[in-house]
């Protein structure tokens, strides 16, 4: 079965090993994949939930832009583009909002960890994030998505908009309920000093991580200085989670070799700590340090990547012809940036549904008289209507 694949990453800056098991290796090798289409967004929006400096923000998306392009995220074979870019999901968070309940975002147990005890005064945009993250998806006719363990019950969510959706408006499959990717061999990154958090760029102790800017030198001194106890390594699992910085660091091994943690314990059983950790520094260094900074440094090639993938990414939302969003939208959609002036192009004709219950809801006229261009200089793109003004 081909498979539609949409995934995002958040542009944080300072990617580290947790990133990249988690999401990037995984992306490349579903890329890879005979018969998956990949989508892979930098998601923005998401990441002002949190206040941003707009010009670190800026840099973030390139960084991590580049480290995809580094990690091997082919923009041949898959579509890379920044969120924000593309109106529609901003479009279709707010119509999926009108169907979603508010029962079911005040289960999301993600918006109560970062939220914290004074949720009063955490962002709306923190609590929506949830619906955000299902049009991102839903957009694009995903049929699956690779989650962890902290994005299944988002994932949840979606399936239950886009099914409420389907019901309400006696569209049957309308909006396809995405099916989640469970990545094998793949453990929860945790910190290098306390097995009980995550890996984290906001941790204070640069000891806590592994950059994947990290030298290999670097590496090593991280991973020897890395916390474990007095044990030896162990036989089996059975006791495993009460030692949870040496199962962090056979998680992390696992993953990177590929193989079970049943299997890496049984490779390093009665061996001492020394050994096992001078094998995974060497795991842990992936070289992206000359890619990265060809990718980093080159602005046009950047901006090429990303003009080229942001007309994909339109084809494959009308292409999928279910959306919601793409009756809204012009049928040629046109693209002006000072690098590349010149470039445009002509979006598929969406598959004819029967949407009289939709347009009842939104009350509006699917043939809006817009288009899309950027804003000035070149930073910002978005609809613009028939007077030029932008909406």
């Amino acid at each position: 079965m081909n498979k539609k694949i949409f995934s995002g990453v958040q542009p944080t800056g300072n990617l580290h090993l947790g990133n990249y098991i988690g999401a990037i290796k995984n992306f490349v090798d579903l890329q890879n994949q005979e018969g998956n289409e990949c989508v892979y967004c930098v998601v923005d929006l998401h990441a002002i939930t949190a206040k941003q400096d707009p010009i670190i923000l800026k840099n973030n998306i390139r960084e991590t832009t580049a480290t995809f392009l580094a990690s091997g995220i082919d923009s041949k074979k898959s579509i890379i583009f920044n969120q924000s870019l593309v109106p529609a999901h901003s479009e279709g968070s707010w119509i999926l909002g009108c169907i979603a309940r508010m029962g079911w975002l005040n289960r999301m147990t993600q918006f109560k960890e970062k939220a914290g005890k004074d949720k009063e005064k955490a962002s709306v945009g923190l609590y929506i994030y949830p619906v955000l993250m299902t049009a991102d998806i839903l957009l694009y006719d995903a049929t699956h998505v690779p989650v962890g363990e902290d994005q299944k019950q988002h994932l949840e969510l979606s399936r239950d908009i886009a099914q409420k959706f389907n019901l309400d408006f006696n569209a049957p499959n309308f909006l396809r309920a995405p099916e989640p990717l469970i990545q094998k061999n793949f453990s929860r990154i945790m910190s290098l000093k306390d097995g009980t958090n995550k890996m984290s760029k906001s941790d204070p102790s640069d000891l806590s991580r592994v950059n994947l800017t990290d030298h290999k030198d670097q590496i090593m001194n991280k991973i020897k200085k890395a916390k474990t106890d007095n044990d030896p390594l162990p036989d089996d699992d059975k006791n495993l989670s009460q030692r949870p910085e040496v199962e962090n660091l056979l998680g992390i091994y696992s993953s990177l070799s590929g193989q079970s943690l049943k299997n890496s314990i049984n490779e390093f059983s009665g061996k001492n700590f020394s050994e096992f950790k001078e094998k995974l520094a060497d795991l842990g260094y992936i070289d992206l340090e000359d890619d990265y900074c060809k990718h980093a440094e080159n602005s046009f090639d950047l901006e090429s990547i990303r003009n080229s993938s942001l007309k994909l990414a339109y084809d494959s939302m009308f292409g999928a012809g279910k959306n919601v969003i793409s009756r809204l939208l012009p049928e040629t959609i046109q693209i002006h940036d000072d690098d590349n002036p010149g470039f445009h192009g002509q979006a598929p004709e969406p598959i004819h549904r029967n949407l009289l219950e939709f347009s009842e809801l939104i009350k509006t006229n699917g043939n809006i008289d817009c288009g899309l261009a950027t804003d000035g200089d070149a930073d910002r793109i978005g609809l613009y209507n028939s007077r030029g003004e932008f909406i």
